[in-house]
C-alpha cells in the first residue's frame, strides 16, 4: 500500500484516478489547487504525487520547482493536457520523474506509479508493499516480468489481457461491473457502449480455463479465487 497524492483541478479526472488507486489498495488523497498540493507534499504524508500542470493558484511547474528547492525527493508523475516537447523537457528538467499526456489510460498510469514506487522503495516499509506476484484460481501473474502461468504452464497474454487479468486477480472473489473494468483497463476515452470487455473476458477464459471467470448476470464478472 502506498499513499498517493493527486493534485488535479478537474474533478472527473481526479475522481477517476483516485477510484482506481483505491481499488488497488492504495490510499489516495486529492488536492485541487497548486498551493494546497504543495502544502500536502511538504507535509511528508505521501509516497508519490500525480501532478497536473494547469492548476489554479500556482501551476504544476511552480509546485515542482518549489518542492525540489525545499529538498523533497518524492517521486512525481506529471499529468497534463500539454503534450509539446518543450513542456515535457521543462517538466523532466524541473525534477519530474515521469510525464503522461491527457487523455490517458489508467493501466499505463498505474504501471508508471508501480515503477516509481519500486525505484524509490515507497510503500514497502511495515506494510504489504507493492505486490509483484499475484496468485488466484490456479493463475500466477508476475507483475515485474509480465509473465503469466496457469497450473505451471506459461500463458502468452497481450498487454491488455495482462492488465485485465491483473485487475481481476487484485479483486479475486469480488464482482466487477463492465463499467469498472472498462474504466480501469481501457481508460477515460473509450466508448462506454463497447463490448470490448466481454470480448477480452472470452480471451482470458480460453487461456486460463472457462471456470476461471464467472458471469454474474446483470452485475458483471467475478474471478474465482
Amino acid at each position: 500500500m502506498a499513499r498517493i497524492l493527486i493534485v488535479e483541478d478537474e474533478a472527473r479526472i481526479a475522481s477517476f484516478v483516485a477510484k482506481g488507486l483505491r481499488s488497488e489498495g492504495h490510499v489516495a488523497t486529492i488536492a485541487t489547487d497548486g498551493p494546497t498540493g504543495l502544502d500536502e507534499v511538504l507535509s511528508g504524508a505521501h509516497d508519490l504525487v500525480v501532478l497536473d500542470i494547469g492548476l489554479p493558484g500556482i501551476d504544476g511547474f511552480d509546485v515542482l520547482e518549489q518542492l525540489r528547492a525545499q529538498g523533497s525527493r518524492i517521486p512525481v508523475i506529471v499529468l497534463t493536457a500539454r503534450d509539446s516537447v518543450s513542456d515535457t523537457v521543462l517538466a523532466l528538467e524541473g525534477g519530474a520523474d515521469d510525464y503522461m499526456p491527457k487523455p490517458f489510460r489508467f493501466a499505463e498510469l498505474l504501471a508508471r506509479i508501480r515503477l516509481r514506487l519500486r525505484q524509490h522503495g515507497a510503500g514497502e516499509g511495515g506494510g504489504a508493499g507493492v505486490r509483484e506476484v499475484l496468485e488466484a484460481g490456479g493463475v500466477r501473474l508476475d507483475l515485474r516480468t509480465r509473465r503469466a502461468t496457469t497450473d505451471g504452464r506459461d500463458v502468452d497474454l497481450s498487454a491488455r489481457e495482462f492488465t485485465l487479468a491483473e485487475t481481476f486477480m487484485l479483486n479475486a472473489g469480488n464482482v466487477l461491473s463492465r463499467e469498472q473494468l472498462l474504466d480501469h483497463v481501457w481508460g477515460l476515452d473509450f466508448d462506454p457502449g463497447s463490448n470490448v470487455v466481454d470480448v477480452y473476458v472470452g480471451y482470458l477464459r480460453r487461456k486460463f480455463g472457462p471456470q476461471t471467470i464467472t458471469t454474474v448476470r446483470g452485475m458483471g464478472y467475478r474471478f474465482n479465487a
